[in-house]
C-alpha cells in the first residue's frame, strides 16, 4: 500500500468513526463502530413501578443545593436497541462509570457484575444479543454504603458525596472477531489495549514504542500486523509498521513496533503539544480494527534537586478538584467536564490533583489538551476495610493505570488511600502493581504516608506543623509535594506558622471556608490565608510543589452545609482567592485554545462605604497605577512582606486613605506599557437584572445533552453588581432545555444561579429572569453563536 493510499484509508476509517460516535442511527458495520448509548433509557427506583424516560449521563435523584439526605438505594435502568446482521462480529458495552455496584443483563441473561463507582468496565454481550430483533438491556445499580467497595466509608461520615446512577457515558462497540482489546479487561500486567511510550527524549529526537494487544476469536489462524500514523499539529507524520505474527483461533497476543520522532514537539503546561495517533489492525492484509487517540511526548524526572519537566526544573502550582456539580451530583456532560478544566487553567494552575478518585475521561482529555499536569488518585478517604475491600482497592489501582496510562498529563500516581492507615503489604502491593503495569523510567507513585515504597510523599499541611517538620527532606530522603493546604489549618487554628495578625479573629472570620455571600472582609481573609500558606510552602522546604484545598465548593456526606474553601463557589463563580492564584502565573500569553492568560490585574475590593480603604490588587505586572475617580492615588511595585516574601508576584497594597464613592481603576504595566486594567465602582440602587450563561469558551453541545450555569446579576444603572443584593429571582426557559435547581432562587452576593440542561442544541433557547421591582431580563442562545 502506498503512503497516499494508506493515508486515505485512515481518513476513511476516521470519518466512519466520527459519524457513528455522533449518532445512534444504524449504519453499515465498519472495522470498529462506537455508538453513544445516551438516548432512550428508562429509569425507576426499585421500589417504584413507573418508568421515567431519561438520558445519560444521569443521576439517580436531583438533589438540593445543600445535600443533607442524599438518596441511596437500588435503581433500575433499561433500554431497547436493535442490531443488523452481526455474523462474525463482537459486541461490547463500555460503561465509563456507574455508582457503585452494577449488574448488567441483556435479554434477561445476567452477563456481568461490577463493583466500584469511579472506573470503567466492559461487557461482552455477543452471545446474548439477537440480530434483527429488539434487544432489552437492563442495568441494576446500587449505591448503598458498602465497606467492601472503596472508598468504603459510610456516606454519613464521608468528606464528599458519591451520588448514584449511570453518571458517565455508555457506548455500544462493535468489532470484527479479530480486534484490539480493551485495556482494562484484557492481558497480563503491562498489556491490554494500546500502550504508547516515549523514551530518550530531547529536542532532537524521541524514541517511540507502541504495543497493541489483540485477540483472535475467529475460527481460523490469522497473519496479523498493524500500521500506524502519528502526526503533529504542524503536519509532520511518522509512519509505523509492526511485524507480522500468526495468531491461532482463541489466542491473544501482543504486537509491538518502535519508531523515531525527529524534532519532537514536547508537551508542557505552556505548550501542550499533542500528536494524533491512528492505528489500523490488519489480518491477512485486510483491515480488522482501528484505534485513534492523542498522545504527548514529555520527559519527567525527580531527583534530589527537585522535579524536572523536559529537562527544566519547575515548582508545580496546583489545586484539588471534586467532580461534583450542584443538583446533578456527578452526572456532568463531557463539555461541563472540559469547562471545569478550563476554569482551573484560567485560575493560573498548571496542575490538578484528582481528589480523591479517578475522574471522567472527558476531564482527562481536557487536561491533556489544556496543559494541566495531573495526580491520578484511587478512591479512598479515612477508611480501610477487610480482605475484599483491599482486593477491590488494588483492582482500582490496576484499572486506573490501565485507563489513563497514555495521558501525557498524568505525572504522578496516587496509589494510596487518602488519609488512611495502610498496611505495609497494601502499600508494597499497590506500588508493585504500578511498576508492573508501567515498568518504565519516569513513573512515580505518591502516598500520603512517609513510606519508602512511594516515590513522592504528599502530606497535607494540617497533619503537621510546617515548615520545621519537613526540613529533613533537604537531605534528599524523598521528594515531597504538599497535596493540600490553606483550609483546615485556618479552620482549626493549627497552621504552625505566624498568625499573630489573625489572633483577634473569630473562628468564622479566620477560616478559609467562606461562601461568596459572607462578604468582602471574609473573602479577603480567605485569600490572605491561601496567600500566607502558599508563601510559607516555599520557605526552606525541599518541596517540588503544592496544591491548595481547593478549586470549587462542594457537598460532604457528614456535614449539613457546603464545604466552602473553594476559590470558586459551587456554581463556579470566582472568589477573591481565584485572582490571587491567577496573579501567580507569568504574564506571557499562552498559545492554548479556550484559555485566558497573559498580563492581569484585579482589585479585591467592592468599593462601598463598608469596604477597607486598604486596597489589595492582585497582578502579575511589574507595576500598577491605582486611580480614584480619575485621580492617581499611587503607582506602586510589589513589596514583599511576611505574607509574600517568597511569592512570584506579591499583591500590591494601596492606602487610599478615605472612602470616596465612585470608580477605582487599576492599570498594570510591563515596562512603560499599560497591558491590563480592572475597575470597580461603588454600587447605586438596583435598576436591572443581567443574564449570563457560563460556557468558558466551550460551546454548548449540538449533538448531546449538556449542562451550563445561568447567572442573573442584580445591577445598577452603570452595570455595577450590587454585592449585597439577595432578592428572589425567577427564571424561565423556552426551547429544548429545562432548568434545574431552586426556582425562584435567592441572589447570593448579588447573583442568582441555576443550572440549564440542554437537549442537542439545534434551535435557539430563550431564558428570562424576573424579580419584583425590576424589569424582566432575557437572553437568547443561538446554536453556533457566541453564547
Amino acid at each position: 500500500m502506498t503512503k497516499q493510499a494508506f493515508s486515505q484509508s485512515i481518513i476513511g476509517y476516521l470519518l466512519i468513526l466520527i459519524m457513528l460516535s455522533c449518532s445512534q442511527r444504524k449504519e453499515e458495520l465498519s472495522p470498529r463502530m462506537r455508538q453513544n448509548f445516551a438516548e432512550d433509557w428508562q429509569f425507576r427506583f426499585e421500589e417504584e413501578a413507573v418508568w421515567e424516560n431519561v438520558t445519560l449521563p444521569h443521576t439517580a435523584r436531583i438533589e438540593p443545593l445543600v445535600v443533607n439526605d442524599q438518596w441511596q438505594g437500588t435503581a433500575l435502568y433499561q433500554k431497547t436497541f436493535e442490531l443488523e446482521d452481526i455474523s462474525f462480529k463482537k459486541i461490547f458495552l463500555y460503561f465509563e462509570g456507574v455508582m457503585h455496584e452494577t449488574d448488567v443483563l441483556v435479554n434477561g441473561q445476567h452477563l456481568y457484575h461490577h463493583v466500584g463507582g469511579y472506573l470503567p468496565f466492559e461487557v461482552d454481550i455477543t452471545e446474548a444479543v439477537l440480530p434483527g430483533q429488539s434487544n432489552l438491556l437492563e442495568v441494576k445499580v446500587n449505591n448503598e454504603d458498602n465497606p467492601d467497595i472503596p472508598p468504603g466509608k459510610p456516606l454519613k461520615d464521608m468528606d464528599f458525596n458519591y451520588y448514584g446512577g449511570i453518571y458517565r457515558n455508555v457506548y455500544l462497540i462493535t468489532t470484527n472477531q479479530v480486534y484490539i482489546t480493551n485495556s482494562i479487561s484484557a492481558g497480563k500486567p503491562g498489556s491490554g489495549g494500546v500502550l504508547v511510550r516515549f523514551d530518550d527524549i530531547n529536542t532532537e529526537s524521541a524514541k517511540g514504542w507502541i504495543q497493541v494487544h489483540l485477540r483472535n476469536e475467529s475460527n481460523a489462524a490469522q497473519w496479523i500486523h498493524f500500521k500506524a500514523e502519528m502526526s503533529d499539529t504542524g503536519g509532520a507524520e511518522v509512519q509505523i509498521t509492526s511485524e507480522k505474527i500468526l495468531i491461532k483461533p482463541g489466542e491473544d497476543r501482543e504486537l509491538t513496533a518502535e519508531f523515531l520522532v525527529k524534532s519532537p514537539r514536547l508537551w508542557s503546561p505552556e505548550n501542550p503539544e499533542l500528536y494524533l495517533l491512528n492505528i489500523v489492525l490488519l489480518a491477512n492484509n485486510a483491515p480488522m480494527d482501528q484505534w485513534s487517540g492523542k498522545v504527548g511526548i514529555r520527559k519527567i524526572e525527580m531527583n534530589d534537586e527537585g522535579f524536572y519537566l523536559n529537562g527544566e526544573k519547575r515548582y508545580i502550582l496546583g489545586t484539588n478538584r471534586h467532580q461534583e456539580y450542584p443538583y446533578i451530583g456527578y452526572a456532568l456532560s463531557d463539555e461541563a467536564q472540559y469547562r471545569d478544566a478550563v476554569k482551573i487553567k484560567n485560575a493560573g494552575f498548571d496542575f490538578v490533583r484528582l481528589s480523591h478518585y479517578p475522574q471522567a475521561e472527558a476531564f482527562m482529555k481536557a487536561c491533556d489538551e489544556l496543559g494541566l499536569m495531573v495526580m491520578n488518585c484511587i478512591p479512598g478517604w479515612q477508611f480501610t476495610g477487610g480482605d475484599v475491600f483491599i482486593k477491590n482497592a488494588l483492582k482500582d489501582c490496576r484499572d486506573m493505570i490501565r485507563r489513563d496510562r497514555n495521558h501525557p498529563s498524568v505525572i504522578f500516581w496516587e496509589v494510596s488511600l487518602n488519609e488512611t492507615e495502610m498496611s505495609d503489604e497494601f502499600i508494597l502491593e499497590a506500588n508493585r502493581i504500578l511498576k508492573s503495569e508501567l515498568p518504565f523510567d519516569g513513573i512515580y507513585s505518591a502516598g500520603w504516608v512517609d513510606h519508602e515504597a512511594f516515590d513522592l510523599f504528599i502530606p497535607a499541611r494540617q497533619h503537621s506543623h510546617p515548615p520545621d517538620y519537613w526540613n529533613f527532606y533537604k537531605d534528599g530522603k524523598r521528594n515531597l509535594f504538599i497535596a493540600e493546604y490553606g483550609d483546615w489549618e485556618y479552620y482549626a487554628h493549627n497552621a504552625g506558622f505566624n498568625q499573630t495578625a489573625f489572633a483577634g479573629l473569630k473562628e468564622e472570620e479566620r477560616t478559609s471556608r467562606q461562601l461568596r455571600e459572607f462578604g468582602e472582609k471574609r473573602l479577603l481573609q480567605q485569600a490572605l490565608n491561601f496567600q500566607e500558606a502558599a508563601n510559607s510552602n516555599r520557605k526552606g522546604i525541599a518541596t517540588i510543589g503544592d496544591a491548595n484545598w481547593l478549586m470549587f465548593d462542594y457537598n460532604r456526606g457528614y456535614a449539613n452545609d457546603l464545604e466552602a474553601s473553594g476559590i470558586s463557589d459551587i456554581f463556579r463563580i470566582p472568589k477573591f482567592a481565584f485572582y490571587f492564584y491567577q496573579s501567580q502565573q507569568p504574564p506571557q500569553v499562552l498559545p492554548i485554545q479556550h484559555v485566558v492568560s497573559g498580563p492581569m490585574v484585579h482589585i479585591a475590593n467592592y468599593w462601598t462605604a463598608n469596604s477597607s480603604t486598604e486596597v489589595n490588587v492582585y497582578s502579575n505586572c511589574e507595576e500598577v497605577e491605582l486611580y480614584l475617580n480619575d485621580k492617581l492615588i499611587a503607582s506602586q511595585k510589589p513589596v514583599r512582606d511576611q505574607y509574600s516574601s517568597h511569592l512570584q508576584h506579591p499583591p500590591i497594597i494601596f492606602q487610599v486613605g478615605k472612602f470616596e464613592p465612585g470608580e477605582l481603576l487599576a492599570v498594570g504595566f510591563l515596562g512603560d506599557k499599560p497591558v491590563a486594567e480592572h475597575s470597580v465602582r461603588t454600587p447605586q440602587s438596583a435598576t436591572a437584572l443581567k443574564i449570563e450563561v457560563d460556557i468558558s469558551n466551550i460551546p454548548i453541545s449540538q449533538t448531546n445533552e449538556d449542562v451550563v450555569f445561568v447567572y442573573a446579576s442584580v445591577i445598577d444603572g452603570n452595570g455595577t453588581l450590587i454585592h449585597d443584593a439577595d432578592q428572589l429571582i425567577a427564571f424561565a426557559v423556552e426551547g429544548e432545555a429545562f432548568l434545574l435547581g431552586e426556582n425562584p432562587t435567592r441572589a447570593k452576593a448579588g447573583i442568582a444561579s441555576v443550572l440549564l440542561r440542554t437537549r442537542p442544541f439545534t434551535k435557539p433557547i430563550s431564558i428570562t429572569a424576573k424579580s419584583p421591582g425590576l424589569p424582566e431580563a432575557s437572553i437568547e442562545l443561538t446554536p453556533g453563536g457566541d453564547n
